[in-house]
Parts: structure tokens; sequence; C-alpha cells
């Protein structure tokens, strides 16, 4: 099932835990969500924090949207927008669909290293400027339901600089395909 804007209407914390385990699918490429990290309005680290510009308005805009942007002027990041001026970063899939496209894109046959990381994931589902402010309620984007019961492992976010110790990183435990693994705790 496809879930509906209603899912992403709430706190970016709340969903990108509950999106581990979901399918994301892009133009015929796809996988299973392993990693996700949420950003919120009033989050220093967030686009958003500072209000609307140019850049972030569409985390202003619908809820069940995507949000993309460039990170460091190098890959595009692939976000979902939750309540208004917060989303979030889908940070690593499982791939599973259109494989020989994503291992094309990324020159690599490596399966576990597809969609290990933001970047990588846009890269590999093709994923550009052009997507933002895509619903994923549609035909050839969308989010559907996923596993169930599944196993979810929490921790600092990683690669900012400014709030990274809050626990707002979401990971399938025990998954091959984390853009890194997971701090364990003493």
């Amino acid at each position: 099932m496809i879930l509906p804007d209603s899912f992403y209407s709430r706190d970016a914390v709340t969903v990108a835990e509950a999106l581990i385990g979901c399918e994301f699918v892009f133009n015929n490429t796809g996988g299973i969500i392993v990693e996700t990290e949420a950003y919120r309005s009033d989050d220093p680290a967030s686009h958003s924090f500072n209000g609307p510009t140019t850049r972030n308005r569409t985390m202003f805009g619908p809820a069940g949207h995507l949000y993309v942007y460039r990170s460091y002027g190098l890959h595009w990041c692939a976000n979902v927008v939750c309540t208004s001026g917060s989303a979030v970063l889908i940070r690593a899939v499982e791939p599973t669909m259109g494989l020989d496209l994503m291992k094309m894109r990324r020159n690599s046959e490596n399966l576990t290293n597809l969609c290990s990381g933001p970047g990588k994931l846009a890269q590999a589902m093709g994923i550009t400027s052009e997507a933002d402010g895509t619903s994923l309620s549609g035909e050839t984007a969308f989010v559907k339901s996923g596993m169930t019961g599944v196993s979810v492992i929490t921790g600092p976010r990683i690669g900012i600089s400014k709030a990274a110790d809050y626990p707002w990183r979401f990971g399938l435990l025990g998954s091959r395909f984390l853009s890194r693994r997971f701090k364990t705790l003493p």
C-alpha cells in the first residue's frame, strides 16, 4: 500500500523511524529504506532553521513530497517533507528494483555499495533537482508500507557539524546496506 500524505504529516523524528523497512521507489528503481535522519524546523542543523528561502521552499510545502538538495556542491540528497519546515533524509536503501540501471549509474557491481549513503542513493536512483517537489503518492515516485516488526537502531546523526548529537538517525538492525555502522552503546 502506498503511504498516504497523512503518514508524513507528523513529527519528522516519528516519520524517520517509521520509514525504516518501507519500500522507496523512484522511476523504476528502489529498495527497502534501511537508514534515515530527521530534521525539524527548530533544529540548527536543518536547512529550514532560519526560515524559508529559495533553496528550502519545498520543506515548507505539503507533506509527502520530495525535498532534493545538493550536498557540499557534489551530491544530490533526497528527503521526505513532513510537517512544515521538517523533513527526513533517506540515507540508505537496500536495492531491490532496477538493479541493472542502478549499477550502471553508479558504475559498480557491489550491491551493498549502490545506495549506502544519501549521495550514492540519489545517483543510483537518478534523483536530481528535477525531482524536488515530487509527490510521493504518484505512479513513478512513492513509498509503500513494508516490513512489519522491524528492529530499529537509533544513534546520533552523521555528516553534520551542528546538533550532531541528536539521536535522530535510525537504521534497520543488522542491515548490510547502511551508510555507516551505528556506534554500539557502552
